[in-house]
C-alpha cells in the first residue's frame, strides 16, 4: 500500500532525534527554531520570500497513515511499537510564523519561526526548507528576470527542463508571483488561475510539404491566436517573408497575424530585420517573441545591442535557477524551554563568523523612512523590547561590524513575521496569487534602485538590538570558556 504522504518528505536523521527524544522523555519539551538563508542567491540585492502557500498544506495534512508507520516498523533501527503509536496521533500544534510572500527579504533574517514540541518541530524542518528554498530561488531568479525585462511581457517555458513535476508547477507558481505574466505549463495554470500561452513547435512546420502551408493551417485552426514560429529553416528567407504573406491573406477574413517567435541565431540581429520586414509591410501591431535559453544577462545584453523584442519566453535557465541551483536555507534551533518554563536563547558557535547563530525569539521589522516612503535598514529584537512598537528611539547594532550603529528617532515600523498558525490551528487567510503578486510589486517600490539593481548592488542592512547583541556575545564568551 502506497503512503498518502507527506509526512515522509523528511530526513531520517530527524525520525532518529525524535525518537531518542521520545525515548529520554523529552519529545516533548518546547523549542523554538528559525528558517533563514546566509547568502544571497545570484549576487543579487535581495530575495523573495516564497513557498508558505505549500507550507502551510504540508503543516495542515501533516500525520502518519498506516503504510507510514509500516514502513518506519521495517527499518533496521527498529523503533519501540509505543513510539509508533505516538506518531499515530501527531499532528502539528504548535505556532509558526512566517512572512508573506512575495516580500523582499535578506541573509540572516527569520523568514519562518516554528514554536512547539520538539518532536513535532524537527519533523517539519525538511520540508519547511525544501519548499522555503526552492520557491524563493526561483522567485529571486524572476525577479530578477522582470527587473531587466521592464515593461515585456514575460512567458514561463521550462516544465520540460525542470528536476520533475513539482518543480515545474511551484517553480512556475513563484514565477508569477515575482512578476511573470503567463506560462505554458496548462496545470500550473489550472492549479493557480496563472494565464497560458503557447505557439507551435519546428515539428508543425516540418509535419507539412511547405514552411508556408504550415502557417496557414494554424491559422485556420487557432485564427484568434495567431503566433508563427519563424526560424524553422531560414529565419530572413523564409520565415519571416511567409509569415508576412500568410498574415496579408488572413487580414482579408478579418484575422490578425499576433505574433512571431524566434527560437534561435543572432536574435538581436534577428528580431531588428524582423521589426523592419514586418513594419515595411505595414504590420507594426505584430509582436516579436524570443525564446532560447535566455536569463537576465542575456535578455540585458540583447536589450544593450538594440533587440527589437516584445515578449520573452524563459525556460531552462530560471526553472532550474541554473547559474546557482540551491538557496541553501538552514533551520537553526534559537531557544528552548527551561526548568522553569521560560524559553532559553541557545546559540551555535563555529569557526566560520557566518555561522554562528542569533540566539532567541524574535520579532523582525521593517524600518521604514516616513518622508521618502523608502525602507531605510530591517531590525531583530526580542518581543519584551518595546520602542519599535511605542515608536520611541532605536539603537541599532550592525551584527558584522558592532562598532557601526546608529541611532534612528523618525521612522515608521512593518511588523514583518505574521502569525500562520497558533497552538496548531490556521489563523492566517492565504491571499490569492494575483494579491501576492501586486503585493510583491508594492515591495519593491520600497527600496531605492541601488538595492535592486542586478549588478554591484548597494548592500542593505539588517540591525539588532543592543539587547540582542549583549545576549549573544555573553552566550559566545559562556560557550568558548568550556
Amino acid at each position: 500500500m502506497q503512503s498518502s504522504g507527506v509526512v515522509l518528505h523528511t530526513d531520517k536523521y530527524q525520525i532518529n532525534m525524535m525518537y531518542a527524544h521520545w525515548v529520554n522523555g523529552t519529545h516533548n519539551r518546547k523549542v523554538v527554531f528559525e528558517a533563514y538563508f546566509r547568502k544571497l542567491p545570484f549576487g543579487n540585492g535581495y530575495a523573495v520570500s516564497a513557498g508558505l502557500e505549500r507550507i502551510i498544506a504540508y503543516i495542515k495534512n501533516l500525520r502518519f497513515e498506516e503504510s507510514d508507520l509500516e514502513y518506519l516498523r521495517q527499518q533496521e533501527e527498529n523503533y519501540d511499537p509505543a513510539f509508533l503509536e505516538e506518531l499515530r496521533a501527531l499532528r502539528f500544534t504548535g505556532s509558526l510564523y512566517s512572512v508573506k510572500e512575495g516580500t523582499l527579504v535578506f541573509p540572516n533574517e527569520p523568514l519562518i519561526r516554528v514554536e512547539g514540541r520538539v518532536i513535532e518541530a524537527q519533523l517539519v524542518e525538511t520540508a519547511l526548507l525544501n519548499y522555503m528554498n526552492y520557491q524563493t530561488l526561483i522567485a529571486t531568479k524572476a525577479s530578477r528576470i522582470k527587473n531587466v525585462a521592464g515593461n515585456d511581457i514575460l512567458m514561463e517555458f521550462g516544465t520540460r527542463r525542470a528536476q520533475e513535476a513539482d518543480a515545474a508547477l511551484w517553480g512556475t507558481r513563484a514565477a508569477y508571483l515575482a512578476g511573470f505574466d503567463a506560462t505554458s505549463n496548462m496545470l500550473a495554470g489550472k492549479m493557480f488561475g496563472i494565464p497560458t500561452k503557447g505557439t507551435h513547435a519546428h515539428s508543425w512546420v516540418q509535419s507539412f510539404e511547405s514552411e508556408e502551408e504550415a502557417f496557414e493551417r494554424f491559422a485556420e485552426a487557432l485564427p484568434g491566436q495567431v503566433t508563427l514560429l519563424v526560424d524553422t529553416y531560414d529565419t530572413l528567407k523564409s520565415g519571416v517573408p511567409h509569415a508576412i504573406s500568410v498574415g496579408k491573406r488572413l487580414e482579408k477574413h478579418g484575422i490578425k497575424l499576433s505574433a512571431v517567435r524566434l527560437d534561435s541565431g543572432d536574435l538581436a540581429y534577428l528580431s531588428s530585420k524582423t521589426r523592419e520586414m514586418l513594419d515595411q509591410a505595414g504590420m507594426q501591431e505584430v509582436k516579436i517573441v524570443a525564446s532560447n535559453d535566455l536569463d537576465e544577462h542575456t535578455i540585458m545584453n540583447l536589450k544593450v545591442q538594440g533587440a527589437r523584442v516584445d515578449s520573452w519566453g524563459v525556460g531552462t535557465q530560471l526553472i532550474t535557477a541554473a547559474d546557482q541551483p540551491t538557496l541553501g536555507g538552514v533551520y537553526k534551533l534559537v531557544a528552548r524551554e527551561g526548568e522553569d518554563g521560560t524559553f532559553k536563547p541557545t546559540i551555535k558557535i563555529s569557526a566560520n563568523p557566518e555561522k554562528v547563530t542569533t540566539p532567541g525569539i524574535k520579532d523582525m521589522y521593517r524600518l521604514i523612512d516616513p518622508k521618502t516612503g523608502k525602507a531605510i535598514a530591517d531590525y531583530l529584537c526580542y518581543p519584551e523590547e518595546q520602542q519599535v512598537v511605542e515608536r520611541a528611539p532605536v539603537h541599532l547594532v550592525n551584527p558584522s561590524h558592532p562598532y557601526l550603529n546608529k541611532q534612528l528617532e523618525n521612522y515608521k515600523a512593518e511588523s514583518l513575521l505574521i502569525p500562520v498558525f497558533v497552538d496548531g490551528e490556521q489563523v492566517y487567510e492565504l491571499p490569492t496569487l494575483e494579491q501576492i503578486r501586486d503585493y510583491h510589486k508594492e515591495q519593491l517600490k520600497l527600496f531605492w534602485p541601488e538595492y535592486l539593481r542586478m549588478l554591484n548592488p548597494e548592500h542593505y542592512r539588517l540591525y539588532i538590538s543592543e539587547e540582542l547583541w549583549e545576549t549573544k556575545t555573553q552566550l559566545m564568551k559562556a560557550y568558548m570558556k568550556k
